[in-house]
């Protein structure tokens, strides 16, 4: 079947980036406000500084004026941009919790959305892989210099390839799915179960697009790797491994790692446009398998709220590897960047998340201690900007005006029939 451009472009590029990324609204679930977590980030090596940082952040307490400023500001995204429901969870020590709901979990029945619920939270997935990845060089077992050829066969450059390069996206190796074959595969049967190495197939075939360490790219391709990088060096399989490693030892009790559709109860239904028709479907059930390592997780707001600290300050790494982590490249540039498997984006440090029918952006202030996640059941972007932006946007601009998470928008990426 054949596409025109304008959409066809769109939908390829919103399953490119698997991590960047109409229902009346509902109302919003409060939770105590008074004093008591996959997108397409593509940048050349140079960094933007953030914001100097201040003694003193002036993060506001979370007063019920401030409450609602917040709920407004969200519910003009969501009818803006035409997302069903959404869960935001926002706190700093000393200015209170907000913990809201807005709109449905499901368009079909009008169930309200909850913080509760299970979301799958996409290229989130990544924080957890790479995370196994530098607590096996802490252990000693790789390294980050160690070319990929040392752990997996026939990838493309791969006595180049660093574990570094591919968790920093700096591999140059071609993203599977921006591939067109692939594309068609997962729309004419998103149910399919697909391997690792069916992925990884599709990305190989393409050249290599830049030479390790020219530039940065976002590609799934380099996070799939690293899962197969954790499997060999852990000796267990890779949903073993971070179950056992990185989800339990943060003491996460609601993220699971599926090795199929099985999605725990009660969760969100989500809707997305990366169809084969093009319109609007329920893709609560398709399998994530194709985004495995880079973006097959699941969680919910309660564990992502957690997790937010937990990745951003290296709780479970030593504090070298974690200023490892950290640097935006290996000279220790500071800034705007992607570092290894986590982001700085105006001083937010985190990651966002996309996978058909559901977004997510989970991020942490350090200056201020300040957790930012928001979970929606969409993907489906606007003007080319998802909707995780938006709702990250918006929230930052009230509570950290000098810090205003903005997220760059997907470049369009060319369809084979117009390129």
């Amino acid at each position: 079947m054949r596409y025109s451009f304008s959409r066809r472009r769109r939908i390829r590029a919103g399953i490119a980036a698997l991590g960047i990324l109409a229902a009346p609204l509902g109302a919003g679930t409060a939770v105590a406000t008074g004093p008591p977590g996959p997108a397409l980030f593509t940048t050349s090596s140079a960094s933007t500084p953030a914001p100097a940082p201040s003694a003193e952040t002036d993060f506001p307490e979370l007063t019920p004026a401030v409450a609602a400023e917040l709920d407004k500001a969200i519910q003009d995204v969501m009818k803006d941009a035409g997302v069903p429901g959404v869960v935001v969870g926002l706190s700093a020590p000393g200015k209170g919790l907000y913990l809201r709901s807005f709109g449905e979990a499901d368009t079909a029945t009008g169930a309200p959305m909850s913080p509760g619920l299970y979301m799958r939270i996409g290229s989130e997935t990544k924080t957890f892989t790479v995370t196994a990845m530098l607590e096996l060089v802490d252990e000693g077992k790789v390294g980050l210099d160690d070319p990929i050829s040392d752990y997996v066969a026939g990838v493309p450059n791969g006595d180049k390839i660093t574990l570094r390069h591919l968790a920093g996206m700096r591999s140059g190796l071609f993203n599977y799915t921006g591939d067109e074959d692939f594309y068609k595969a997962l729309t004419s049967d998103p149910h399919r179960t697909f391997t690792p190495q069916q992925v990884l197939d599709y990305s190989f075939k393409h050249p290599v697009e830049f030479q390790p360490g020219a530039e940065v790219q976002y590609s799934n391709t380099n996070t799939v790797l690293l899962g197969l990088v954790v499997e060999k060096a852990g000796g267990m399989p890779l949903d073993e491994y971070i179950q056992k490693n990185v989800v339990e030892t943060a003491g996460l009790r609601h993220t699971t790692f599926p090795t199929d559709a099985a999605f725990p109860r009660p969760h969100a239904h989500g809707y997305t446009e990366q169809t084969a028709s093009g319109e609007i479907e329920d893709a609560t059930d398709w399998n994530p398998s194709w985004g495995w390592a880079a973006g097959a997780m699941i969680s919910n707001l309660q564990d992502m709220r957690s997790w937010a600290k937990t990745v951003a300050t290296g709780t479970l790494l030593t504090p070298e590897t974690q200023a490892a982590r950290l640097q935006v490249d290996p000279a220790g540039n500071t800034g705007d960047g992607y570092r290894l498997g986590i982001f700085n984006v105006q001083g937010w440090i985190g990651h966002n998340g996309s996978l058909p029918g559901y977004q997510s952006l989970t991020i942490y202030l350090p200056e201020a201690d300040a957790t930012l996640v928001v979970l929606m059941n969409t993907d489906v972007a606007k003007d080319g900007v998802p909707p995780s932006t938006r709702f990250g946007k918006a929230i930052t601009d009230i509570v950290t005006p000098d810090h205003v998470y903005d997220f760059p928008a997907e470049p369009a990426q060319p369809s084979p029939d117009n390129s």
